[in-house]
This record gives structure tokens, sequence and C-alpha cells, in this order.
């Protein structure tokens, strides 16, 4: 079963680098008519036979390993956890590669390549159980990430843009090293243990709470958690599929995912908890008033990532797992269709601004249907999916005060996706669109919309009974609390209220420039991080050019005649020393030859001369 397991990372890797390799960036005049292409062919192919795979290893259980850092294997596993995310993966990938089949024209082999392995790292991600296979995948999902948001890399923004969401999720990521580097500082653990993601919860000491600061860290920047959140809103720049598959199932929701995995780690830590809890929250209700403020359909829609997401943080930070895991599922179809749909208005229309777009679901009624089924079920309306995801959610808060936060947060998700509805539904005005202007969509796109939207609809029920208990189990939470009739009620009704008063409202809704903004926090982070580190690498290269070169350049001339003083003393003094005592030797060489001479009566006399000098000698010192 081992070989299951590999197969479904190795297979869309393989078949991703090798379309990468095959390269291409703008395909030939004729080739570029089809509506299908060989690479979008071969990746839709491989997408769906890694679901087989991916469904299969879900059933079975498997767990595989193999070496590959001294002390640190890559270990995969699939528990009831990751069998719920991979599956959940594998399906969004598939109908996203289905859709963009027919909507990619340029670059396509590097296009589906990227994304398979996009995908190909996000299920390595999510079957993980030590910290360096986490760490492959992770560092392999941000490298995806940045080449598909800067996939038109001849235009400076998307390029820009996919180095701002590359350096700011970095700058989280080295929380996992911290982590990493905690487990194999605190010596409690040896061998594969070590670096396992569940030993980490056993750890001791300060050590410990290292590991969960850097986990935390880590999930809030891949997550676009405050204060992370800037990035999304750059991220926009990529071609709409991929903001389809990066917002729904893949790297963002893979923050929240990883802090289900490790709510072990935040509940023993216990700050840690708390902490996450809050940082959710309140990316929740602020992020959902930077949605409300958005104009750009795209970026409302990247907003409502952040603040969506949030309630996934918020889950593992209070120790409803299966509410996350459910709302991590039916946000993945939701956010998925409606980014999709965003992607047919902007390729029919030429803009994503909500203003433009007014009355767009009229023209299209497939699209329009679809954007609407998604947009309600994100506003939580009663009785698609959100709507009891996130009642789950809310059943495991036992603080007031998060209560009354993430109530607000409710209300938000309905307000701004009541916003969206309310432009594109209501009657245009008059020159706004065109009969004759509507997002085609062949029944190549019509398919993963369908079925997106159904998922949007029908997904809830993994948060009613009898599903709930089910997948309480999967996750091993049995004892996990459900909401109550009075919760769900109290739910429906702020949602239900706040999406017909946004529908009703739409164009006349507050839009603060703060919110519009997304916090300013770009703008801070800037000033606070990325001007004070570009002033100091300034002042070093200064002090490289200003001290350091001069120093080096003023004792150059002194180390040179250092070294002539040096060759000159070796030539006068040691090599005469050498070559006097060489001398020396020789001639006592030849003193101690001359008595050799063959001749034996000399040898004799030489005999009788040492024996008169003995016996002189031994004369004398008797007289004394």
């Amino acid at each position: 079963m081992s070989a299951l397991l590999w197969a479904t990372v190795l297979l869309p890797a393989a078949a991703g680098a090798a379309l990468v390799c095959r390269g291409g960036d703008r395909d030939r005049e004729g080739v570029r008519a089809r509506a299908w292409h060989p690479a979008s062919a071969v990746a839709v192919a491989v997408a769906a036979a890694t679901l087989v795979l991916v469904a299969t290893a879900a059933s079975v259980r498997p767990s595989a390993s193999m070496p590959f850092l001294p002390g640190g294997p890559l270990v995969v596993r699939v528990d009831g956890l990751s069998a719920v995310v991979s599956v959940t993966v594998a399906a969004i990938s598939l109908l996203v590669l289905l859709f963009a089949a027919a909507g990619i024209r340029d670059g396509r082999p590097r296009f589906f390549g990227l994304m398979l392995l996009f995908e190909a790292a996000v299920l390595l991600t999510a079957t993980a159980a030590t910290l360096t296979g986490l760490l492959l995948a992770w560092e392999i999902m941000g490298a995806t990430s940045y080449a598909l948001i800067a996939f038109r890399w001849r235009e400076d923004e998307p390029v820009a843009a996919g180095a701002t969401a590359f350096l700011t999720t970095r700058t989280g990521d080295l929380g996992l090293y911290l982590a990493a580097g905690a487990a194999l500082a605190a010596g409690t653990l040896s061998g594969t243990e070590a670096l396992s993601l569940n030993g980490l919860a056993q750890l001791s000491g300060p050590w410990l709470h290292l590991a969960a600061a850097g986990v935390l860290a880590a999930a809030l920047g891949k997550a676009g958690q405050l204060p992370f959140s800037f990035w999304l809103s750059r991220a926009m720049l990529g071609p709409s599929p991929v903001s389809a598959l990066l917002h729904s199932a893949a790297m963002v929701a893979m923050g929240g995912y990883l802090l289900l995995r490790m709510a072990p780690l935040l509940e023993v830590a216990g700050w840690a908890a708390p902490a996450a809890a809050w940082a959710g929250a309140l990316t929740a209700l602020l992020l959902g008033a930077v949605a409300l403020a958005q104009r750009d359909l795209k970026q409302l829609l990247a907003a409502s990532t952040c603040a969506q997401l949030g309630f996934v943080v918020l889950a593992a930070g209070t120790g409803g797992i299966a509410g996350g895991t459910a709302h991590f599922v039916a946000h993945a179809a939701v956010k998925s269709l409606l980014f999709l749909t965003a992607g047919a208005w902007l390729s029919a229309y030429g803009t994503q601004q909500l203003p433009a777009l007014h009355g767009a679901g009229r023209q299209g009624r497939a699209v329009g249907t679809a954007f609407a089924v998604g947009a309600l079920a994100l506003a939580g309306v009663m009785p698609l999916s959100l709507w009891a995801t996130k009642d789950e959610i809310l059943a495991a808060i036992d603080s007031p005060a998060l209560l009354g936060v993430t109530l607000a947060a409710v209300l938000l998700s309905a307000l701004y996706a009541g916003k969206a509805v309310g432009y594109v539904l209501r009657p245009a005005p008059p020159g706004v669109l065109h009969d004759a202007e509507r997002p085609r969509t062949g029944t190549g796109q019509a398919a993963p919309l369908l079925v997106l939207a159904v998922g949007a609809a029908t997904l809830g029920l993994l948060a009613l009974p009898p599903l709930s208990s089910r997948l309480k189990e999967l996750v091993g939470m049995p004892g996990e609390p459900s909401a109550d009739l009075g919760t769900m009620l109290l739910s429906a009704g702020i949602s239900l209220a706040g999406t017909a008063t946004a529908i009703t409202l739409a164009p006349r809704l507050p839009e603060p420039s703060w919110a519009r903004a997304w916090l300013h926090l770009e703008a801070a982070a800037m000033l606070l991080l990325v001007r004070p580190t570009l002033r100091l690498a300034r002042l070093l290269a200064h002090f490289d050019d200003a001290v350091l070169d001069r120093t080096v350049m003023a004792t150059a001339p002194g180390a040179r005649r250092l070294a002539s003083w040096a060759a000159s003393t070796d030539r006068s003094g040691i090599d005469g020393l050498v070559r006097g005592v060489a001398g020396g030797a020789r001639r006592l060489g030849d003193l101690a030859r001359r008595p050799q001479t063959g001749q034996l009566h000399q040898y004799y006399a030489q005999a009788v001369v040492v024996l008169a000098g003995a016996v002189l000698l031994l004369l004398l010192l008797l007289l004394r």
C-alpha cells in the first residue's frame, strides 16, 4: 500500500515536471485556436487518475517511509483528517483544471505543469507525518505559487505580485524551521519521533513554546491571517484558475489545515490555542470589513478567503476540529466556484469591477446561477453549506467575547456576499451590459461549475447529523460539541438579514478607504519591516565600501612591503644559513674521507697513533 500512497504524490509531480520541461510560452497559431491542447488533456487525465488514487488511499489509510535526511526520513500517512483534506484537494484540482482547459490559451504546457506540481505539493503537505516532509512540501508549494501568480512573467505587475506573495509567506515559513530546530534541540525524542508532527506536542519547557510559536506563524502566513493578509490581494493578478485553486483547497487552505493538524500542540502550549482562536476571529472580522469595502470582485473574494479561513483557524484554537474540517471542505467548493465564475465574467467583459458587472448574472444564466449559489452559501444562508459549518465552529466557543466577535464576522460574511449578489443579479442600468455580451461556457466548463454548485449547496451536511457524528469520529474528536437549535437559528437569522440588506443596498453600502486598502497592511509592512531592512542593507553596503574596502586597500601596501622584507630575509638569511650548514657538512665529510685511503699499513699506523694517544691520556689521568 505504500506504493499507492507515493503514487498519489509522484504521479502529478512527474507529469507536471514533464509538462514544465516541455515548455512553450506561446502556442503556435493553429494550435491556439483549439479549445483543448494536449497539455490540458494530459493535465485533466492525470488529475482524474490522482483523484482515484487519493480516494483509494483515503479508504485503506496507508503509510509509507523512505530515507531523506540523516535522522529525518520522509514519512507520509493517511489518517481521518488527511483523508478528508486530500480527497477535497484532488477533487477541486480536477474541477479547476477541467474548467481551465478551455480557458487558458498561452503557455499551456507551463501552466498545467505548474498546476500539477502545485497539486502534488499540496497532497504531500496533507499527508506529511514529519517536519522534513512538511518542509519539503511547504517549500515546493511556495515556489510553485510564485510561478503561478507571476505566470504572465512578461508583465511587471504579476511578477511583483508573485514576489510579494512569496516573500510574505516566506517570512511566516521561518516558523517551521524554528519548530524543527526546537524539536531537535530539545533532545527528548530520538530517531523519526524527533521530527514527527505528533512528537511536537511531547516537547517540554521553552522548546514546546518555540515549536508552537513557529507552527502558528507558518500557518498564519500561508492562510493569509493577520498581519500577513495583504499578500492575497496581490495574488489576484494571477490567472483566475490559479486563484480558484490557491484560495480554495490549496496553499491558503493549507495554513488552516496545519493548525487543525497541530491542535494538540496548541492546546498543550496553553497560550497558543487562545492566540490562534483570536487571530482567526479578528481576521474573520477585519478582513470581512475589507471584503465589504471592495468594488473589485476578485479583491472581494480574496478578502473573504482570509475571513473564511479565519473561521478554520478559530476552530483549531477552540478545539472544534470537526467543524473546522467541514468548513474547510465546504469553503473549498464555494470559493473555487466563485473564482471560476469571476474568471468567466473577466474573460467575457474584460473587467472585474462590480459596478461594471451590474446585472452580469442575468446575461449568462448558467454562470449567474452558479455564482448566486456560491455567494449565498458564502453568506451563510440556510440551508446552504457554510451556514451549518459555521454553526459547528460556533458550538466550540466558550468565551462570550470571542463568540461576539465571531457573530459579528458572520454578519459581515452575509453583507459582503450579499453585496456581490446585489450587483451581479439585479437588473443592469441601461448601457452597462448588452445582451450580446454573454460569458460563454461550453460543456467542459459548465460541468465543473455544476458540480461545484452542488457541493456549495450540500456539503454543509458534513456538519449536520448523522454525517457530523461520522466526521467527528473520522478526525478523532467523537466528543466534540454540536450546535444547538438556538445557535443555528440565530446564525441563520443574522445571515439572512445581512444578505437581504446587502442585496437591497448593494451600491450604497459603506466602503471606508482604510478597509478598501486592506487595512494598510502592506504599507505597514513596508514601513516597519521592508524599509528598515533595506536601510540596514544600504548601511552595511556603505560600511563595506567605506570601511572594509578601504581597510583592505590600506593594508595591501603594508602587506606587500612585509612580503618583500620576508622574501629578502629568506634569500639573504635563511638561504645563506642553509648554504653555510651544507658547506660545513661538506668540509667535514672531506676531512672524514681523508683517512680512508685503502692502504693497510696506513690503517696500522693510524691505530698505533690512536692507541698511543689513549695510553698517554690514561697516564695523565693516573698522575693527577
